[in-house]
Parts: structure tokens; C-alpha cells; sequence
């Protein structure tokens, strides 16, 4: 569950927003405290209140005083926001540019886009799991 080269506090971070996208972790929730994800992780409790001061000052969480942190109400649609923006820069982006490099319309890129989507559907099926 830890990566290494990545720092501890991101990761609780990216943990926590996995958690709030996956639904198991709903707005207006508490979130788990410092210490918890210290003793979960095995980490100093300080490195995991830097990954939690990051979500407060994101506004993804909020602090209810002398109760713990919280799921802030729209928390959800912000962390959408911002995977599908990092989603477009780290894929869409160089794909556009290896695509106009390679003389590919946007067509030609929807078209390749749907028959691998189609592809994976079937492949899946055939294992007998369930598309995503």
C-alpha cells in the first residue's frame, strides 16, 4: 500500500480522496484522525496530519472542533475536478500530440478509442468479470 519514492503524506492524501471518490468515504463523514492512520500506516503521527492539513486546505476536509475531521460537502465533485484535469494533462495532452504527429484526425483517435473500449468489454466478458 505504501509506494516507495513517493512522499508518506501524499499518499495518505491520495488515500483519503480514493476513499471520499470510492463512496466509502461519504460527504459530511468523519474521516479517520491522525492517529488512526498513524497506527494504520505505521507511520509518525505527524506525517499524517501533513496529508490531512493537505485535504483541509484543499477544502476537501474540514475540522469539527474537539470531534475530529470531516468530509466537506462537495468534496467529491472537487477531487472529480481535479483527477479529470490531471487525467487530461498526463494522458489526453501527449496522446493529442503522438496523434497529430501520426496525422490522426480526432475522428480517427474516437474511432480507436471505441474499439479498444469494445475490445476490453469483450475480453472481459469472456473472463467472466463485469466491465468497469
Amino acid at each position: 500500500m505504501i509506494e516507495e519514492g513517493k512522499p508518506l503524506f501524499l499518499q495518505i492524501a491520495e488515500q483519503i480522496e480514493d476513499s471520499i471518490l470510492d463512496g466509502s468515504l461519504d460527504e459530511e463523514s468523519q474521516a479517520p484522525s491522525t492517529n488512526e492512520l498513524a497506527g494504520f500506516y505505521r507511520i509518525n503521527p505527524a506525517t499524517a496530519a501533513k496529508g490531512v492539513a493537505m485535504l483541509t486546505d484543499k477544502g476537501v476536509l474540514y475540522k469539527r472542533r474537539g470531534i475530529g475531521m470531516f468530509v466537506a460537502a462537495g468534496a467529491k465533485d472537487l477531487l472529480l475536478g481535479e483527477r479529470r484535469a490531471a487525467f487530461a494533462d498526463r494522458y489526453l495532452d501527449p496522446l493529442l500530440a503522438e496523434a497529430r504527429t501520426l496525422g490522426l484526425s480526432a475522428d480517427d483517435l474516437a474511432d480507436l478509442l471505441r474499439q479498444r473500449a469494445a475490445d476490453t468489454t469483450a475480453s472481459r466478458t469472456a473472463e467472466g468479470t463485469t466491465p468497469a
